[in-house]
């Protein structure tokens, strides 16, 4: 028996700059961080040669290609392996649809996995490789390549998308002080809204060269939030939160909606610096920045909403059990 811990992640400032229409002209930059929120995924050898696959729905087959799941299928595909195998998978939070790169947490902590059960080692850049491969190229999804490589490293990184395909990942090292100071500046509430991503990021990635100035942007944005975040500067960070926000809802017709511009409006007339919806937008989860002396207000303006504590986390996808 093997299970796989792979953690949920927030972006701050720069997404869909990871798409690879746009930092081969341009380099895309991303900040985000891993939150302790994850994914599992256990694996166990099946005694009849079968395949069993348990998500929100459960298979039981006899061959590899009749799994109806893409992932689990290619991933499968990807390791070469056949037969003989149950796969099960929770999470923590509603798995598809809310904006905190679930479906790449899946991937990689089943890649992960897959590799153990056979006995090898995969690095970490193989494996966010590997998962991108089989999400982008092979399952056809309309995404960029930062949830891959922010649910396998973990942390709070800087993840630069480079011209000549070249993905870095690198530690944000804050003072503890002003670490905890930003994980208490922030809030998270569900918009009980889970949708399909897919109609979103493909427009998303179809306007990429008439969006290029915005993407420009974007991507410019994120050393000025690091910037800020590094001196504690959180009315600053909430201030490039609400303009990535804004520059953000530029890139698809789908991004936000009249509940979505609402809510947020709602934060900021009591107290919040700015947010942002995460994800593709449409619903799934509104990040909050706020002073302290604020957030009880908030929570109440916003109480027909689910306010979801979260705390960073270091590691990424991780095996935590194997027997």
């Amino acid at each position: 028996m093997i299970i796989v811990r792979t953690p949920l992640r927030i972006s701050f400032v720069g997404g869909g700059t990871d798409f690879e229409n746009f930092y081969r002209k341009y380099p895309g930059r991303v900040l985000s961080t891993s939150i302790d929120k994850y994914i599992y995924v256990g694996l166990n050898p099946k005694f009849d040669g079968n395949i069993r696959v348990s998500y929100s729905e459960t298979e039981d087959v006899k061959y590899r290609s009749e799994i109806k799941h893409p992932l689990a299928r290619f991933a499968l595909e990807e390791t070469g392996i056949e037969k003989g195998i149950e796969i099960t998978s929770v999470g923590d939070i509603p798995g598809k649809g809310t904006g905190l790169g679930s479906s790449s947490s899946f991937t990689v902590g089943l890649l992960q996995g897959l590799h153990s059960f056979l006995g090898e080692y995969i690095a970490p850049d193989a494996l966010a490789e590997k998962a991108c491969k089989i999400e982008i190229e092979k399952a056809g999804s309309p995404i960029g390549k930062q949830d891959q490589y922010a649910a396998t490293f973990g942390g709070l990184n800087v993840i630069t998308f480079n011209c000549d395909g070249k993905i870095d990942v690198e530690p944000i090292y804050l003072a503890p002080k002003i670490k905890e100071d930003f994980q208490n500046h922030l809030m998270l509430f569900y918009t009980g809204v889970q949708r399909s991503a897919n109609p979103i990021l493909t427009e998303q990635r179809d306007n990429i060269d008439k969006k290029y100035d915005f993407l420009k942007k974007l991507s410019d944005l994120v050393p000025v939030f690091r910037n800020s975040l590094e001196k504690g500067d959180f009315k600053k960070l909430g201030e490039l939160l609400h303009q990535n926000w804004l520059w953000k809802k530029e890139l698809s017709s789908g991004i936000a909606n009249s509940q979505i511009d609402e809510m947020y409006n709602q934060a900021l007339s009591a107290g919040a610096f700015g947010g942002k919806i995460l994800g593709a937008g449409g619903g799934g989860f509104l990040l909050v920045m706020a002073p302290p002396e604020n957030q009880a207000k908030i929570k109440e303006t916003l109480k027909q909403y689910q306010l979801t504590p979260f705390r960073f986390t270091e590691a990424g996808s991780k095996i935590v059990f194997k027997s």
